[in-house]
């Protein structure tokens, strides 16, 4: 058994981000694990960039309101409890509704040794227009 020593707490590049967002790394996996957890923190009106994953994503909202856009112009509302997967390569963001915090534990995998592609591909910012579609909520 190991306890991992705590990272601080980084704030959310913007060329990746728009607003305020903050993450703790709780695992980055070494070979041969390649599992990677961030406790991530989404001021009001906070979101990712579009991106996708080589191997998929996992998102569990702790607290607030979690939106979840999709490149069929699809904005997916979930609430504290509810997880949501993203498919390897489907481009998506998320983020926090414009009037309150979000927070929610991101989970994916890196790629392996022997592969070429990034574990993490980031894209162009969201449009006003992309975050401000209309809502839906899947449950």
């Amino acid at each position: 058994m190991e306890f991992v020593e705590p990272q601080p707490t980084g704030k959310g590049p913007e060329q990746w981000f728009h607003g305020e967002v903050w993450f703790d790394v709780i695992h980055a996996g070494q070979e041969p694990s390649r599992l990677r957890a961030n406790m991530v923190r989404f001021a009001p009106g906070a979101r990712t960039a579009w991106h996708h994953h080589a191997v998929g994503q996992t998102l569990h909202v702790v607290s607030g309101v979690a939106l979840i856009g999709t490149r069929d112009g699809t904005v997916h509302e979930a609430r504290p409890g509810e997880t949501v997967t993203c498919a390897p390569g489907e481009e998506h963001w998320h983020g926090a509704a414009e009037d309150t915090f979000m927070q929610h534990l991101a989970l994916w995998e890196g790629t392996g040794p022997d592969d070429d592609r990034p574990e993490t591909t980031w894209l162009e910012h969201v449009t006003a227009e992309d975050y401000g579609a209309a809502r839906t909520r899947s449950r």
